[in-house]
């Protein structure tokens, strides 16, 4: 077995990797080759400090990827592990060895991109999978929050929208993103864990993604002014939410309401076959309730866990490439 960090040329074997857990684990999260490059092999991404993987010939049996993220507001740098074990290479401490790694790069990693801010390693456990969990409490994790994806189908009982008065819908479009930006940056401004996406971050991974689907997002304008933000990525025949946001003065209105009964209409006449998105369960803003109201289920849940880093002096070192 080989170990060292990811090369460009793996993006056929990740891909290949990432369809054997799918079908292991149940989960249908696979990633094309394309989108391997563009997760991974970004121009940004410091492969050589940031991944480790093991190869078995032309096989990538397991890797993990810490990246550095865009910004370390509200006082802690939080590295989000993650990666994979080949299901055929499990339990022979491939899994160990990853965190291992992690943990022992990340305090390097977090002092050259934010010198002198604690850090945290995060990573999520599939509360179907025990042997995640084992791992991370085995290394010294502590489990601090639940999350899960949530999703329909868009057969048939989608409720007709009810616009708010003073307000009006309407597809993204360039000239209106600045205004989703700061929408998502604002209404995700007191959600657990979240930091604000700069220009450079929101273009390179969310309205720059490969997988954001412009006719599929929407806005809620009042005045001419962005005060709602709905974006979607594809994942397969799944339209994927992947923000729904309103401004704190816009909330209790009704705005998310409309935004998601409005988008759900559009998916089920573009030809997707349900809805998915990520919620925070423990979230106080009551998501979850208004994402029930909308026929939305929890299919999948996790766990996130998190280890504090112990910071170490570094000299001299070229800076990290900034990442989320």
């Amino acid at each position: 077995m080989e170990w060292g960090p990811l090369k460009p040329e793996d993006a056929h074997a990740l891909a290949g990797l990432w369809a054997a857990m799918a079908d292991a684990d149940g989960t249908g999260e696979r990633r094309s080759v394309e989108d391997v490059r563009e997760q991974l092999f970004h121009r940004r991404i410091d492969l050589a400090g940031s991944t480790l993987a093991a190869r078995d010939g032309d096989r990538v049996a397991a890797f993990g990827h810490l990246p550095v993220r865009q910004s370390a507001e509200g006082g802690v740098h939080v590295l989000r592990l993650w990666g994979g074990v080949h299901p055929s290479y499990r339990r022979r401490g491939f899994g160990r060895r990853i965190v291992g790694w992690a943990v022992g790069a990340a305090p390097a990693l977090s002092e050259r991109a934010f010198p002198g801010v604690p850090a945290e390693i995060h990573l999520a456990a599939d509360d179907r999978n025990p042997g995640a969990h084992a791992l991370a409490t085995s290394a010294g994790f502590a489990a601090v929050r639940r999350f899960a994806l949530m999703e329909r189908g868009l057969e048939g009982g989608l409720r007709e929208p009810r616009t708010p008065v003073g307000v009006t819908i309407a597809t993204w479009t360039p000239e209106l993103d600045e205004g989703a930006r700061h929408v998502r940056n604002e209404s995700f401004r007191d959600h657990w864990g979240a930091v604000p996406h700069t220009r450079e971050s929101w273009a390179g991974h969310i309205t720059g993604s490969r997988n954001f689907r412009p006719l599929s997002s929407f806005l809620a304008l009042a005045g001419g002014r962005v005060v709602g933000a709905l974006i979607t990525h594809a994942s397969g025949d799944q339209a994927r939410i992947m923000i729904v946001g309103t401004l704190r003065e816009w909330r209790g209105r009704g705005v998310a309401s409309t935004l998601i009964a409005h988008a759900l209409a559009a998916f089920a006449r573009q030809g997707y076959r349900s809805a998915g998105l990520n919620v925070d369960l423990d979230n106080p803003t009551g998501a979850v309730g208004v994402y029930e109201r909308a026929g939305f289920m929890v299919t999948r849940s996790s766990t996130n866990y998190a280890l504090p880093v112990r910071q170490r002096e570094t000299r001299d070192e070229p800076p990290v490439a900034v990442h989320e």
